[in-house]
């Protein structure tokens, strides 16, 4: 860069003189590329803004994934290798769930297990969240308690229905007990997972402006170990789920409301395969609707925020 320099009577000072603007030399009076680097520009636009609209794919296609199911369904009945009492074809069990929707069960059963399930998983991320934090914060706990925690996880909750009849009857509290069982360790996992991939700026930046430790977890490690909380939120539901369902078909009678799993019992002991198809259907289409309706919202806009979603194939 030119410069000259001005005597004063103290001392000498350079003076720049000013030089022509830089641009790019690969793109200086090309305009061939101006225009491509344009229209790239203008296609990242429209594809940002398309994803502001309904995205068909996303819909149509798990309903044709199970359209296509049902008529390989349909097709293995007709072949007639097995009895219809024994494998009952799509219409047939179309023809249970209305005369059990008539009678009022479809509405009972799902609004009991539902009931259930949600109550129940409440209570274990109330439970294992501050057990979490604590855990992933103080390391001889988390050597003391982890491989514990981690063979309960390991557990079938199903082990713990005969231990939770003879210790609470049958009850709904036996069915409560189980389904925490089965969560419980699951969120804690995923909780601790997630603290586990914090980087450790965070913890500095806190120390820095002050935090103590209450603040520190609450307001610094929790927020940013939010994917793997959520990872295991849902898998603390699905552990939940399964428990629940367990449950309700093993301990049957006393004071237990009448839900999903005495539903598919019931339809095992009259040798129904009708109502035992009925209450699978069921039991699959509560799951999968509490992941559309409340986890996949949730995670998607998490991972949209921290601009994590590009690429993605959510």
């Amino acid at each position: 860069m030119p410069s000259k320099t001005t005597t004063t009577d103290e001392r000498t000072v350079p003076v720049t003189e000013p030089t022509e603007r830089i641009t790019s030399p690969s793109l200086k009076g090309n305009t061939s590329e101006l225009r491509d680097l344009e229209a790239g520009l203008d296609n990242l636009q429209s594809d940002a803004g398309r994803k502001h609209g309904i995205e068909w794919k996303r819909i149509l296609l798990p309903v044709a994934a199970l359209v296509v199911l049902i008529l390989v369904w349909q097709f293995y009945v007709s072949l007639g290798l097995k009895r219809r009492d024994q494998v009952p074809g799509p219409l047939d069990v179309l023809s249970q769930l209305s005369a059990l929707w008539g009678e009022g069960k479809v509405q009972e059963t799902v609004w009991t297990s539902l009931q259930r399930g949600l109550i129940g998983f409440l209570i274990s991320v109330v439970v294992a969240t501050p057990v979490g934090l604590l855990l992933a914060q103080v390391a001889p706990l988390r050597r003391a308690f982890g491989p514990l925690i981690s063979g309960l996880q390991v557990l079938p909750s199903v082990a713990w229905v005969p231990a939770a009849i003879i210790w609470f009857g049958l009850t709904d509290a036996t069915v409560y007990f189980v389904v925490l069982m089965g969560a419980i360790p699951s969120i804690i996992n995923g909780l601790i997972s997630g603290v586990d991939q914090i980087p450790p700026q965070y913890r500095s930046v806190g120390k820095v402006l002050g935090a103590n430790r209450f603040q520190m977890a609450l307001q610094i490690v929790l927020p940013a170990a939010l994917p793997g909380y959520i990872g295991g939120l849902k898998q603390g539901w699905a552990f939940s789920w399964r428990s629940l369902m367990a449950a309700e078909i093993i301990a049957v009678g006393g004071t237990i409301g009448f839900g999903l799993g005495s539903l598919l019992d019931q339809g095992r002991s009259l040798s129904d395969m009708g109502v035992v198809m009925a209450a699978i259907l069921l039991i699959l289409a509560v799951g999968i609707l509490i992941e559309l309706i409340v986890f996949g919202p949730i995670e998607k806009r998490l991972l949209q925020r921290r601009g994590l979603l590009a690429g993605s194939s959510r």
